[in-house]
């Protein structure tokens, strides 16, 4: 059975330092699993924190043409990059992109560890989504493309009042998410019982989740935030607009970003716009924590205590070198 290492929890945890850790000693590739580091040219935003002038590398092999990994001392570092910022993307594409990389991984005899905060691609690699396959209705789309958040709330919770109770305040306001609920719902309606099926997992996975008391989470959010301004955060923004991407792409919409939007038009000052990115990161924060705190496999390790990152190799070395399978 195939080894797959998931590195799990919420923003500002040293997700990627640790796997990069851990890949050198046990011989392994990252993954990521960032929503908002699929995107081309949104480096300082994301907290790619990529070394100087590091370029992306494209396999001669046939993984496709727009899946290539960044090498960080020595390490291959995959799910960057995937897609132009200009383009919709989705967890659906996601999961074609991370399988072909996961089994070029498993070919060379690699540890393939996934690492990152957005739980729904973690979910869609490990245990799969059933309704990942449900088609696009572009006709559905289009009589929906004038209603407001409040009014596709109100369908929704017509086709489908179980998934309406179930969306948090986040998903409630955003227009993407109800609209695919609408559409998988309305899609559940016209097929028969059974059509969905949880696949079962062929990987022998380990999760690893790293939390800290949230007053240590807070302190982390806010330095990295004013540490990513002093990278030139701004003109990455600036560079994004000039090169045609608008404030209405999907990946404007991503943290940071669309705050930033409010300074960029003279709305609001950046001591504003700051805090109000502050206070975003950290109700992201909570969402991450209360989602991940649902799935009973992961182990947690706590980052603000001194012997967390060897007690976290010692957890992997165990789990690594049990052949038992």
């Amino acid at each position: 059975m195939k080894k797959l290492l998931v590195i799990c929890g919420p923003t500002a945890t040293g997700k990627t330092r640790l796997a990069l850790d851990l890949a050198k000693t046990f011989g392994g590739e990252l993954l990521s699993a960032d929503s908002r580091q699929v995107y081309r040219k949104m480096d300082i935003g994301t907290g790619k924190d990529l070394p100087v002038n590091s370029k992306l590398q494209i396999p001669n092999y046939k993984l496709g043409r727009n899946i290539g990994y960044y090498e960080i001392k020595g390490i291959r570092l995959w799910g960057y990059d995937l897609v132009d910022p200009k383009d919709e993307f989705s967890v659906s594409k996601y999961l074609k992109s991370a399988q072909l990389i996961l089994k070029d991984i498993w070919k060379r005899g690699k540890l393939p560890i996934l690492v990152g905060g957005t739980g729904l691609y973690i979910k869609s690699v490990v245990d799969g989504i059933p309704t990942i396959s449900v088609p696009t209705s572009p006709s559905l789309r289009l009589s929906l493309a004038k209603k407001n958040v409040e009014e596709l709330f109100e369908i929704l919770a017509q086709f489908d009042a179980l998934k309406a109770a179930s969306m948090n305040s986040s998903d409630k306001k955003n227009p993407r998410r109800l609209l695919r609920a609408i559409e998988v719902a309305q899609w559940r309606l016209s097929q028969k019982p059974g059509m969905l099926l949880k696949r079962k997992s062929d990987m022998n996975t380990l999760f690893v989740g790293l939390n800290a008391p949230f007053v240590v989470l807070e302190q982390k959010i806010l330095l990295r935030i004013k540490k990513r301004i002093t990278q030139g955060f701004g003109e990455e923004v600036t560079n994004l607009l000039s090169r045609g991407v608008n404030w209405n792409h999907q990946s404007m919409d991503s943290l940071g970003y669309r705050q930033w939007k409010e300074y960029i038009i003279g709305k609001k000052t950046i001591e504003k716009v700051i805090q109000e990115w502050f206070t975003d990161e950290k109700n992201y924060a909570k969402r991450q924590i209360t989602w991940f705190k649902k799935n009973k496999r992961i182990i947690w390790f706590d980052v603000s205590k001194e012997s967390w990152k060897k007690d976290i190799e010692n957890t992997v070395r165990r789990w690594h070198n049990n052949n038992a399978e």
